[in-house]
């Protein structure tokens, strides 16, 4: 295992810089904190975990490193990236269209377990940014090929270190300031991110592969 150390610290330093710079997976989170609370955050947050496994499955099966030479599937990443971008703006656009509403908490319907692991899961996979994150690990070279323990063990540190990051940002953007600061200024905060998801899924769509 020593000799294939210095490969997996360099991958999973690349995979926790991804994790920690803010980008459409963590702008799911924060939207479902702020309305639906921190257990659906969390919930969220094992969806984009299960998403790192298929992730890192591909990279020690060199499928990462096929996509990077492979412009036509390069290109249909993109689109369906940037197509599920568009779909989360329209979804924040529309909260943010809406007026606010005199109900309590238990009257809005929470969303399913299944429907929240299936969100964190969908953008992770199409998230353009985690795959150029995990094409960069790729890059490093050395998982690919490697014995069976090795692969399963960076795909584990991969799942831990996907959901260790994510449950982070969940917990975070849950909290009491933060929930109460997005009730204060719901409809700005949506709008806010529906141009972020917007800008990216358009930055995406005009980017060359």
């Amino acid at each position: 295992m020593g000799e294939y150390l210095p490969q997996l610290l360099h991958a999973w330093s690349i995979q926790w810089a991804g994790i920690m710079s803010p980008g459409p997976g963590v702008m799911l989170i924060l939207s479902v904190a702020t309305t639906s609370g921190r257990g659906a955050a969390l919930l969220t947050a094992l969806g984009i975990g299960l998403a790192a496994i298929l992730l890192a499955l591909a990279t020690v099966l060199g499928l990462a490193a096929l996509l990077a030479k492979t412009a036509i599937l390069m290109t249909a990443v993109k689109f369906i990236g940037a197509g599920y971008l568009l779909w989360m703006a329209y979804s924040a656009f529309r909260k943010a269209a809406n007026p606010p509403q005199m109900v309590t908490a238990s009257q809005i319907p929470a969303p399913s377990r299944a429907r929240l692991l299936l969100a964190g899961f969908t953008m992770q996979i199409s998230n353009p940014k985690a795959i150029l994150f995990w094409v960069a690990i790729a890059a490093v070279g050395g998982i690919a090929g490697a014995p069976l323990p090795i692969m399963a063990l960076f795909i584990a540190g991969a799942f831990v270190n996907s959901l260790l990051g994510h449950v982070i940002w969940a917990v975070l953007l849950s909290s009491s300031p933060i929930r109460a600061g997005y009730a204060r200024a719901r409809r700005p905060i949506e709008a806010a991110l529906g141009i972020f998801f917007l800008g990216f899924a358009a930055k995406l769509a005009t980017t060359k592969v």
